[in-house]
């Protein structure tokens, strides 16, 4: 598994793109924690799991525009597109920012509105 960050982001984002949030937290740390600002804190594997089960119903689609990285931290920009049950689609603007450590994915600070016209 690689530690740079985008390449860690990258295999990651491919994981939930195919639905396979279990292939998702490989690339975390067990302590991992999203912030989603102006919303709510998930922490641990196990709370983010259950999120991406519920919201992920079936895999987002991920436009991602721009990746900027140093050596721990990556900043992701662009578009994620979630379908529901009922195949609705809603389709939000984004900027993840994530702290990694030891190669894995530890913290997220996700900025995301949801898109014009969406």
């Amino acid at each position: 598994m690689s530690s740079d960050p985008k390449s860690v982001l990258a295999a990651a984002n491919e994981a939930v793109s195919r639905g396979d949030h279990g292939g998702f937290l490989a690339h975390c740390t067990d302590d991992v924690v999203w912030h989603f600002i102006g919303d709510r804190t998930i922490e641990g594997k196990p709370a983010v799991r259950a999120y991406m089960d519920e919201t992920y119903i079936q895999p987002p689609e991920f436009d991602v525009e721009l990746m900027i990285a140093d050596a721990d931290h990556v900043v992701a920009i662009g578009r994620i597109t979630l379908i529901d049950a009922d195949g609705k689609r809603s389709t939000f603007d984004y900027s993840d920012a994530w702290r990694l450590r030891d190669g894995k994915l530890a913290e997220l600070r996700a900025f995301v509105v949801e898109a014009d016209g969406a």
